[in-house]
């Protein structure tokens, strides 16, 4: 049983059970001891006796070096933030009678929007009467949902408000980190470069090999043409 390390334990000399049931510094069970004899096993290792399940009977305690178990959590938190994915809501806006080729435009940077891991509100710009009858507005947002359901869904559906109309679409996946993304992208490119530099190599390497077989066959002709 290793327990939760709660936010302010009580360290050594705080905790206050006559026994507790000690965990070494690697997780094994030393089992139920007096309390005063773990804060020697602890002295002698030169770490730290933590109350890590307080309410158990009797309390789980732990061997270890705390201050250096804080700093470690400290640094975990700040990497959970710093790599923490932000979802954006980019933005596609159309005509209502757009054509298809345009449509499939828009249609591919939603995609690509979605693929990224980021929220999409598609707007439909209505002008003159298509504000009062905006026929087949909410038939071309269904459209495009259907189009790419299968790496989005529909968030907020479609729906009228003032001179637009408008859906949000959430992606199924998960937003690619962008530092991961360019790592990836970067061992791509060095493998895409090896491999071209290996088949230049290989070219040469073959143009070298065909030319020396050829110098033989070219030096009996010229001492042919002296005999002669």
């Amino acid at each position: 049983m290793n327990g939760v390390i709660i936010s302010e334990p009580n360290i050594n000399e705080d905790i206050r059970a006559a026994k507790v049931r000690l965990i070494g510094p690697n997780g094994e069970q030393v089992g139920v001891i007096a309390t005063s004899v773990a804060l020697n096993l602890a002295r002698e290792a030169d770490l730290d006796l933590v109350e890590v399940a307080p309410n158990a009977k009797p309390p789980v305690a732990k061997l270890i070096d705390y201050g250096k178990f804080k700093y470690n959590e400290k640094v975990k938190q700040r990497e959970a933030r710093h790599n923490q994915n932000k979802v954006e809501i980019k933005e596609i806006r159309f005509r209502l009678k757009i054509d298809d080729h345009d449509f499939e435009t828009k249609e591919g940077h939603v995609r690509r929007f979605l693929q990224g891991g980021d929220k999409v509100k598609v707007t439909i710009m209505l002008r003159g009467r298509e504000r009062s009858r905006p026929i087949g507005g909410t038939e071309l947002l269904l459209r495009l949902a259907q189009d790419v359901e299968e790496l989005g869904t529909i968030e907020s559906q479609p729906r009228q408000e003032g001179r637009d109309i408008y859906m949000t679409l959430a992606p199924k996946g998960k937003k690619v980190h962008t530092q991961s993304e360019q790592r990836r992208r970067g061992r791509q490119a060095r493998a895409e470069r090896q491999a071209r530099q290996a088949a230049r190599l290989a070219t040469a390497e073959a143009k070298k090999n065909e030319a020396s077989t050829e110098e033989p066959t070219t030096k009996e002709g010229s001492d042919a043409k002296n005999e002669d």
